[in-house]
């Protein structure tokens, strides 16, 4: 009986030993703060088999994006989301291409050509991400014939054309042919700063059409031109599930928007294109967009209160970096996640988890 029970364990550790060789394991090291990731790949020391033979264990820091083409849409400055996401892409090596908003455009170039940027595009390595192309975009037009007069001749629009979403992509197309990326970084309220009570119907369906409906536009559009395998991903926020005073216009019921059809587009594009879609629901981060909302003299702003508010209340009581965003983008949109689509991913400190606020007055002893 021991003799038997002998061999039926060298055999178990046979079968480990081999299952051991032929995997290999992802292990990355991520610390708090900007660019902190590198995507190279990195050696471990051989292991040892219950034979005695050595047995490579190829770890990987962060995937090779090489070749890869990304298109975010939504960066006019280095602050937000979208900038962070290109950069941790570039990190890896993917060919960076961005659409920005017809009325920042010029400023946005002009920093970049300022070398204004600099600091905050510097690469693992050292070295700068390279924006290759800057499109100009206005993701709530699908087609030329959507654009009204007033618009065509807003002195802000002047000297531009083919911004629309449809038209963007056949330009990307003809310069790149397939793309690989597509990352859905923008959202607008005009009337972010009112309560849903005084909502009017017209900012209610700006903030759907600016924030949702673009980026089921964007998918429509760009899916053709997306090699299978692909990746589409956007940004959300938690005021589509919970209430956060503040945060009006129609803009919640935009993020629940998003997050829904998230989940049928990870279906349908999934289906007819091969590629994945999934949504961050991001923690508040101090950006030129976000400090713009509810901003009063002497006064906190909204996204002031909101990361206060967090760091009291939150699982991780720590400061939330652009970088952890874009790290956590560089995830979804790299193979390593090619089974992962119709998700949404909390980048949050944990906050999102909490049914309690932990600094209430209620909670004093």
């Amino acid at each position: 009986v021991a003799e038997k029970m002998m061999f039926r364990l060298s055999l178990l550790v046979a079968a480990l030993s081999t299952l051991i060789s032929t995997t290999s394991a992802f292990g990355p090291s991520l610390a708090v703060g900007r660019s902190s990731f590198r995507a190279v790949s990195t050696a471990v020391a051989p292991a040892r088999s219950a034979h005695g033979s050595k047995t490579e264990l190829s770890m990987m820091a962060g995937p090779d994006l090489k070749g890869k083409v990304a298109f975010i849409a939504g960066v006019a400055d280095s602050t937000g989301y979208g900038w962070a996401i290109a950069k941790a892409l570039a990190d890896a090596g993917a060919t960076i291409i961005v659409g920005t908003w017809p009325p920042v455009l010029k400023i946005f170039e002009m920093g970049m050509k300022k070398g204004q940027f600099d600091e905050d595009a510097t690469l693992s390595d050292g070295s700068k991400m390279v924006i290759e192309k800057v499109y100009p975009l206005d993701a709530v037009f699908d087609t030329p014939e959507d654009v009204p007069e007033d618009i065509k001749n807003n002195k802000r629009y002047n000297g531009l054309e083919g911004y629309t979403i449809s038209e963007v992509a056949a330009a990307i197309e003809k310069d790149y042919g397939k793309i690989d990326i597509l990352v859905h970084a923008l959202a607008n309220g005009p009337e972010v700063t009112k309560p849903l009570l005084e909502t009017s119907r017209k900012g209610y369906l700006a903030a759907s059409s600016a924030s949702a409906y673009s980026f089921v536009s964007l998918v429509q559009k760009f899916g053709p031109i997306m090699n299978p395998g692909g990746s589409a991903l956007s940004l959300t926020y938690i005021a589509s599930e919970k209430v956060i005073p503040g945060y009006g216009g129609g803009m919640s019921s935009a993020k629940a928007q998003l997050e829904s059809d998230t989940r049928t587009l990870a279906y349908e594009a999934g289906r007819k294109y091969e590629i994945r879609v999934n949504t961050i629901s991001a923690g508040p981060l101090k950006s030129r967009a976000a400090s713009a909302i509810g901003k009063e003299p002497g006064q906190k702003t909204f996204i002031e209160y909101a990361i206060d508010y967090s760091k009291a209340n939150a699982p991780l009581a720590q400061d939330l970096y652009s970088d952890d965003v874009g790290a956590s983008g560089l995830f979804l949109c790299s193979p390593m996640a090619r089974t992962v689509t119709g998700v949404t991913l909390y980048v949050d400190n944990g906050l999102h988890a909490m049914g309690m606020a932990l600094d209430s007055a209620a909670m004093a002893r």
